[in-house]
């Protein structure tokens, strides 16, 4: 969703930018209740579970996959090593790129990712990984 506020000032627009940003913050920091019924849902039922189970496999095999073909793909063009790509897991992968590298990439490329370096792996395409 989104909010658009139309306001007479600068002062009553920074007033309604600090009401919304206490709002988001609530928002965020205590996720709604429906979330806990889902899981409950999910977990007391074993043709749900499973399911839930085999999608698990499936992205975290997905991640994987990206991780090894990412990794490739670096390799080839750098003389870098880039085994710390595969040997992370999750969803994020510090890439050890410095901020003014990730802001080159950014802007020439259109490649996003934290200036820390840190990129979601969930992101990342078969496509995008091979350019």
């Amino acid at each position: 969703g989104a909010v658009v506020a139309s306001c007479s000032s600068v002062r009553e627009a920074a007033a309604v930018r600090g009401h919304l940003g206490k709002l988001a913050r609530a928002l965020y920091s205590n996720p709604p209740a429906f979330g806990a019924r889902i899981v409950e849902m999910v977990l007391a039922d074993a043709a749900l579970e499973a399911r839930w189970r085999e999608c698990l496999v499936v992205m975290s095999g997905r991640i994987a996959d990206m991780r090894a073909k990412l990794r490739s793909a670096l390799e080839a063009r750098t003389a870098r090593d880039w085994s710390h790509i595969t040997s992370q897991v999750g969803m994020f992968s510090y890439t050890g790129l410095t901020a003014p590298q990730v802001l080159r990439l950014r802007a020439e490329h259109h490649v996003y990712m934290l200036e820390s370096g840190r990129l979601s792996m969930a992101g990342v395409t078969s496509t995008c990984s091979s350019r």
